[in-house]
């Protein structure tokens, strides 16, 4: 059975750090390329990053660019999202998959407010 499994989200003020962390199982984990995607409220999905299988080759938003950083440990089976200088614009709901994508976990929710 797929699973992927988020965590590390809560509630921060402006400016403020998280990292999130993606837990795969049931599949490859190192052979596919992994995404993090974040639903705001009352909003669609919208992409955020991807990290290569190896980890070497990664992609981010504008909106992200220069305070988000992907990374992966395909020992672990685990995909991160290192976040900083976090804005209210980055409340969300945040979600990992693989491309193609498999089933959606319940992903971890991030407010940033003060």
């Amino acid at each position: 059975e797929v699973q992927l499994v988020e965590s590390g989200g809560g509630l921060v003020q402006p400016g403020g750090s998280l990292r999130l962390s993606c837990v795969a199982s049931g599949f490859t984990f190192s052979n596919y390329y992994m995404t993090w995607v974040r639903q705001a409220p009352g909003k669609g999905l919208e992409w955020v990053s991807g990290i290569d299988s190896s980890g070497a080759i990664t992609r981010y938003a504008d909106s992200v660019k220069g305070r988000f950083t992907i990374s992966r440990d395909n020992a672990k089976n685990t995909l991160y999202l290192q976040m900083s200088s976090l804005k209210p614009e980055d409340t969300a709901v945040y979600y990992c998959n693989s491309v193609p994508p498999r089933d959606w976990g319940r992903g971890t929710q991030v407010t940033v407010s003060s």
